[in-house]
């Protein structure tokens, strides 16, 4: 079954490209456009696309105020396009606390180095976006969005009542290739002590803004731990995103830059389009920010930052994978999981594209499987 799109945009230009592009995969039908955000929600309403790809700046409603009458009246997959400027920046994370999915630059060069590669990403995010819609039985209703499902160690039981857990958007996605199975809630059981590792580390794609935002949200200013956080981000965005996560969270959070020192109730944000490594100087741990390789297809990237604290912290690192696209991650927890550190994984529920941490659990690297409501509140109350 095609994934349908609503492609919504007011350049007639843009719009017919977009459409182009992904009615050239036989796995995607795009069922309509709209050149304003009004049409889009009336279209969402009357189409029930599996994805909506969304222009933020447009006449008659904006695609920010469009994103929120959608997702409270017909929630469905929303893929923005963005400028990579800073007011662009600012404009896209409204546009994912509102409850995007995820964004696209809206230059194609600024998404891949040739034009093909930038379609092919194109069609490859919007199937990963859209594939919870068609995971629905065609007849039943829809599933509560980010309802999770609590499983034991020993064998799957019957899944409790959902009580509205959250997700990163409110709308969850499923894995990105085929069925993964449902995970358990907790391998591990013992309880959690924070004080047994020296950092926390967390690695994040397509939701994780949002999912960031509600774990983070959970700490007390008093966290004992520094956090080093890797999300897969352009390099215009991760100041404000930074910004942002400071104003909501009672820790500390900052871009981080060359030599910046690791510190209790510190998250340092990896920057957009570099690397952030560690070393230790004088038995203190600090950032080093590198340039990325050019083979490097990630910027940043969660295996270099889990690499190198691998390196630094070898069994003393709690490592969390969470939601996104791709593989990212795996081969970093790998290594910290032979030097000891202890690996968490978001469960597939609460995802909004179940791929970094499905790599991570069919690896079998995880000890606990989480939905995303209890990973802030287990660190907390670690603390």
């Amino acid at each position: 079954m095609a994934v349908r799109v609503l492609v919504v945009d007011d350049s007639g230009f843009f719009r017919r490209r977009i459409v182009d592009i992904l009615n050239a995969d036989p796995s995607i039908e795009v069922v309509g456009s709209a050149v304003n955000g009004q049409e889009a929600v009336d279209q969402a309403a009357r189409l029930r696309p599996d994805v909506i790809t969304m222009d933020i700046e447009m006449p008659v409603m904006d695609g920010i105020t469009a994103v929120r009458r959608i997702m409270a009246r017909n929630p469905t997959p929303i893929l923005m396009f963005s400028s990579l400027t800073t007011e662009g920046a600012k404009a896209t994370l409204d546009a994912l606390e509102a409850g995007a999915v995820d964004f696209l630059p809206k230059k194609f060069e600024d998404i891949a180095r040739d034009q093909e590669q930038a379609k092919e990403v194109l069609r490859r995010r919007v199937k990963a976006v859209g594939r919870r819609r068609l995971s629905r039985p065609p007849s039943g209703p829809s599933p509560a969005p980010g309802a999770a499902a609590s499983t034991s160690e020993s064998r799957p039981p019957t899944p409790p009542p959902a009580r509205n857990l959250p997700t990163a958007t409110g709308t969850a996605v499923r894995s990105e290739g085929a069925a993964v199975r449902s995970e358990r809630s907790s391998y591990d059981r013992k309880p959690v002590m924070i004080n047994d590792f020296r950092v926390v580390l967390i690695g994040t794609s397509t939701g994780g803004p949002l999912a960031l935002q509600k774990v983070l949200a959970e700490l007390p200013a008093h966290f004992p731990l520094p956090l080093l956080l890797i999300q897969h981000m352009p390099a215009s965005f991760t100041p404000a995103f930074a910004q942002r996560l400071d104003q909501l969270c009672r820790i500390r959070v900052k871009e981080a830059v060359d030599g910046d020192l690791l510190a209790p109730g510190l998250a340092l944000l990896a920057p957009g389009g570099q690397q952030m490594v560690l070393e230790s100087r004088a038995g203190q741990v600090r950032v080093k920010i590198t340039d990325s390789e050019p083979d490097q297809h990630y910027r940043p990237c969660v295996d270099v930052t889990f690499n190198s604290a691998a390196a630094i912290f070898r069994g003393d690192a709690l490592a969390i994978i969470m939601t996104g696209m791709g593989a990212d991650g795996r081969e970093g927890a790998r290594l910290l999981k032979r030097c000891g550190s202890k690996i968490w994984a978001q469960d597939e529920n609460s995802c909004v594209v179940y791929g970094m941490p499905a790599a991570v659990v069919e690896a079998g690297l995880a000890d606990r499987v989480l939905p995303l409501s209890q990973i802030g509140r287990l660190l907390a109350e670690g603390s």
